[in-house]
C-alpha cells in the first residue's frame, strides 16, 4: 500500500539516503552541512515542504517543493526535487507524489505547479504524460561568481 505524508524527524536517515541518491544521479556534490541545512528547512520553513512516499511502510520516495509569488498569477508551486528508489520505480509512486503536491499547492492557494528536468531524463515519459511540455523553453541560471566577462 502506498501512503504519502509530510516528512517528519524520524525520516531523517532514509531521507538523506534518497537525497544523496538524487544528487548522485545528477552528479551533484554537497557537503554534510548542506543536507543538514536543507533538512531543517524542510521541517521548519512554512514555504518549503518535503514529503515522503511509503510503500508498505518503507520510505521509498521524496519530493521537495516551495510556494512563491508570481507576477501574473496568484502564486506558483515549484517542484524542486522528486526522487524514487530505483527498486520501486514504475509502480505509480512518482505520479502519486506529483498529484499529492499539486493538491497541497492548490489547497494553499498556489494552483500552478511546475518543475524542470534534464532533456534526456528517463522520467520524461512520466512528465510528458502528467505535465505540459513547453517546447523551445530554455532554462538559464546565473551566478555572478561563475559568469563569463
Amino acid at each position: 500500500m502506498l501512503s504519502i505524508s509530510f516528512l517528519t524527524e524520524p525520516d531523517r536517515a532514509r531521507w538523506e539516503v534518497l537525497a544523496r541518491g538524487k544528487d548522485a544521479y545528477f552528479d551533484v556534490e554537497r557537503s554534510d552541512d548542506a543536507y543538514e541545512r536543507t533538512w531543517r528547512r524542510l521541517l521548519d520553513d512554512d514555504r518549503i515542504r518535503g514529503i515522503a512516499a511509503r510503500l508498505d511502510g518503507e520510505l521509498v520516495g521524496v519530493a521537495h517543493y516551495l510556494f512563491h509569488a508570481s507576477v501574473w498569477y496568484a502564486g506558483k508551486c515549484y517542484l524542486a526535487d522528486l526522487f524514487v528508489d530505483a527498486a520501486v520505480r514504475r509502480q505509480g509512486v512518482a505520479t502519486a507524489m506529483i498529484e499529492w503536491v499539486a493538491r497541497d499547492a492548490e489547497e494553499q492557494g498556489f494552483p500552478s505547479l511546475y518543475w524542470n528536468t534534464l532533456e534526456d531524463a528517463p522520467a520524461r515519459a512520466l512528465y510528458d504524460r502528467v505535465g505540459k511540455l513547453h517546447p523551445g523553453l530554455i532554462h538559464y541560471a546565473y551566478r555572478p561568481s561563475t559568469a563569463r566577462p
